[in-house]
């Protein structure tokens, strides 16, 4: 069974955008994931296709509606779908390579774009989304962060990477970041590839590579230790 996504938008126009290229666009042309992109609006019930209204208690900007949403997501997910149901928000937890991984795992996902000043949040607790997050800065749309999380999934799927060993020692997937990488010209602009990585001794080439990751997450990403004891 395949991975299959339903993405929940006002702008369908927008996917499969970049993940119908490279690895996540030939994973798709070969059965490996299936990706639906639902309008919206055409679960509106007026003439002009109303998806949203202003917010209760005042305030800037516009609230999604819950019937509106409501129905389009009972349209993609009826009784019976085990699939998770997203909604990419700013206020919702860090997407993390462990969730990341739990997903590829899965059936597959249900994706609801938010747009405006946000959702309003009795859909939210009725069809029970869980919020997800791709960092701390807000965008224009749910959809880009959609095409961010599908395109971190989808590359995990079983045949979608040609070496699954690469996909083991990124950035994260050990609680670290990844170490630094080389390849020929030998020497570039007075700058040397460290010798051990040439010096064919696997033992201290995972070493150095290890050293090199916990140097770079505590420089860089101290938190990805958590209670662990930083590296001296």
């Amino acid at each position: 069974m395949s991975f299959a996504a339903s993405v929940l938008t006002l702008y369908p126009e927008m996917f499969p955008g970049a993940l119908g290229l490279s690895l996540a666009g030939r994973a798709l042309e070969a059965g490996t994931w299936s990706l639906e992109a639902i309008q919206i609006r055409d679960f509106a019930t007026d003439r002009h296709r109303t998806v949203d209204d202003t917010p209760a208690g005042g305030g800037a900007g516009m609230v999604m509606r819950a019937d509106v949403l409501a129905k389009a997501i009972d349209h993609a997910s009826p009784p019976g779908d085990e699939r998770p149901r997203l909604l990419m928000s700013p206020r919702g937890r860090p997407l993390t390579q462990t969730r990341v991984r739990e997903l590829a795992a899965g059936p597959g996902a249900v994706i609801v774009c938010g747009r405006f000043e946000g959702v309003d949040q009795r859909v939210i607790d009725a069809r029970g989304l869980e919020e997800v997050s791709i960092g701390d800065f807000i965008l224009s749309g749910g959809e880009p962060a959609a095409l961010v999380l599908l395109d971190a999934v989808v590359r995990l799927l079983p045949g979608v990477m040609g070496n699954a060993v690469s996909g083991e020692e990124e950035s994260f997937e050990n609680g670290l970041l990844e170490h630094p990488h080389y390849t020929r010209p030998q020497e570039f602009e007075g700058r040397e590839i460290p010798e051990v990585l040439i010096s064919g001794n696997h033992k201290k080439i995972a070493a150095w590579r290890r050293a090199q990751s916990e140097t770079l997450t505590k420089e860089r990403r101290p938190d990805l230790f958590g209670d662990q004891p930083l590296p001296k």
